[in-house]
């Protein structure tokens, strides 16, 4: 059974840093792209970042130069650095792990998701 648990998530004044773990158990990590995206109550799901199984990256227009997403192969382990966060980076963060077509936004599997906030 495949689980991703996200970790990290809070709040944090505009300006400061936050940094979301995704743990993930139940199929072979290293074989999985993965990506982080984001979501504020009324609003579509958005594309924070992805990182492929070969490290590659890409990032939304709105974090790129602030976030930053790496992986742990030997930890099982996502990560998402957030640096100088905005008000508007406020949103439940998710991780998502192995691409398929047709898959709801790009991605088989999903976690429960971590709230970040960011005050002014």
């Amino acid at each position: 059974q495949v689980r991703l648990a996200e970790s990290g998530g809070g709040s944090v004044q505009a300006g400061g840093s936050l940094k979301l773990s995704c743990a993930a158990s139940g199929y072979i990590f290293s074989e999985c792209g993965m990506g982080w995206y984001r979501q504020v109550p009324g609003k579509e799901r958005e594309l924070v970042s992805n990182i492929s199984r070969d490290a590659t990256t890409t990032y939304a227009d709105s974090v790129k130069g602030r976030f930053t997403i790496s992986r742990d192969n030997a930890k099982n382990t996502l990560y998402l650095q957030m640096n100088s966060l905005k008000t508007e980076d406020t949103a439940v963060y998710s991780c998502a792990a192995c691409r398929a077509v047709g898959a709801r936004y790009g991605y088989v599997f999903w976690g429960q998701g971590t709230q970040v906030t960011v005050s002014s």
